[in-house]
């Protein structure tokens, strides 16, 4: 990292690795860091990019303002101003990157899942142990403010003992039956379906807030065996091809679990990218013995909370996202402002950054990426066999607060 005059920002080179959506979206969440979170004295300096398009690398140098591009991703890791990596590189690939990051030396934030199965993400796990350096994964999710205030309620113990958990993540992406053939529907490429894109984040947001599962029974389906094929890299998962060649799709759109938690509480847990209605419907229900809260990504800036038995204030109420509620302030000036998907991932950034620099550990891991792909890999083998499947311990996960059994 870059030293300055004392009282001026450090800047800490940039990296990216695949141009796409998220690239983009990590680019500009670097952008408005200095500005959103200037007590942190950081300030990144986009480096370099790296996309096997040639249109996407000049992209990022011309538009986003990356002052080199190239098509080798090695290119980014061999740059000695680089000193930290964004991988928004396809799921097929982040195995391959991430071990790469970590034997360069290069801090990384990388997109979930790391790995398309635990065995996977367990190698990067251990290369970036190895090499010592700081990493952290995209559940953006985690960071809304009324997800951090309702871990907090149920650290505080203010709903009692956890009793149930209800979550789901319920999107709309590939609810059309003509909905493009991309790699997200190939087990190659992208492992599984709906229970490792989707399901990944709720795992993820359930352990973060309540505590880490310990056994889940589950089940996955298909609801549209063969789609239109898509050329790789010529559109996204959202494109839809009109009387395409098709193609068989080789992983779940639906999946539902079952699970038992560390502690007393237990959980049922879905994920589909094919229902109709929701379009992020990520979102859920904690309830205990003296109370319950209840959070939806698609109202993202409210939280509704239960924290009356008996008394003349039973039901819900509806809090506004707030300066009580994560980095809210960091954001807007007072309740009725409401923040969106993007300043999440500022949020991640920010955590990113300030545990590179030692300010502060907030930020996700890779630990608890490879948490997360214990749970999923558990459920896939629940699917297949039928049985209850337990579900390995991780050392080093940043996740709940209730007590181990």
């Amino acid at each position: 990292m870059n030293t300055t005059p004392s009282g001026a920002a450090r800047e800490i080179g940039v990296g990216l690795i695949s141009v796409g959506w998220m690239g983009k979206l990590h680019s500009r969440a670097y952008q408005v860091l200095p500005s959103v979170y200037p007590e942190l004295g950081l300030k990144p300096r986009l480096v370099h990019a790296a996309d096997t398009a040639e249109d996407r690398a000049a992209y990022a140098r011309d538009v986003l303002g990356y002052e080199k591009a190239s098509t080798d991703y090695r290119a980014v890791l061999d740059d000695p101003d680089v000193e930290v990596v964004s991988i928004c590189a396809p799921n097929m690939l982040h195995h391959e990157i991430g071990i790469a990051a970590a034997k360069a030396g290069k801090p990384f934030w990388i997109e979930k899942p790391v790995g398309r199965g635990a065995e996977e993400t367990a190698e990067v796990a251990a290369a970036a142990r190895v090499a010592g350096v700081v990493t952290s994964i995209g559940y953006n999710y985690r960071h809304a403010p009324a997800v951090e205030r309702a871990r907090q309620l149920v650290a505080e113990g203010r709903l009692g003992r956890i009793t149930n958990v209800r979550a789901t993540f319920f999107s709309g992406y590939a609810s059309e039956p003509k909905g493009a053939l991309s790699w997200r529907f190939k087990r190659e490429l992208a492992g599984h379906g709906a229970l490792g894109d989707l399901m990944s984040h709720v795992v993820d947001l359930v352990s973060y807030v309540v505590a880490p599962i310990r056994e889940v029974s589950a089940l996955t389906s298909t609801v549209y065996t063969e789609r239109p094929i898509l050329p790789m890299g010529s559109g996204t998962h959202f494109a839809v091809i009109e009387d395409g060649e098709m193609a068989q799709v080789e992983n779940d759109d639906y999946t539902a679990a079952l699970v038992r938690f560390h502690g007393d509480a237990v959980g049922t847990l879905e994920a589909s990218r094919t229902i109709v209605g929701p379009q992020c419907g990520i979102g859920f229900e904690i309830y205990g013995t003296d109370g319950s809260l209840t959070w939806n990504f698609e109202r993202m800036n409210e939280l509704r909370v239960a924290l009356d038995r008996s008394g003349p204030h039973q039901g819900y109420t509806t809090v506004l996202g707030n300066g009580h509620m994560g980095d809210y302030a960091s954001f807007q000036p007072g309740p009725g402002n409401s923040m969106g998907y993007d300043d999440l991932k500022v949020i991640e950034a920010k955590k990113f950054l300030a545990a590179v620099a030692g300010i502060e550990h907030h930020n996700s891991t890779i630990d608890d990426a490879h948490a997360v792909a214990e749970v999923i890999s558990a459920a896939a083998a629940s699917a297949e066999s039928g049985a209850w499947e337990p579900v390995p311990d991780v050392a080093g996960a940043t996740f709940g607060h209730q007590a181990r059994s």
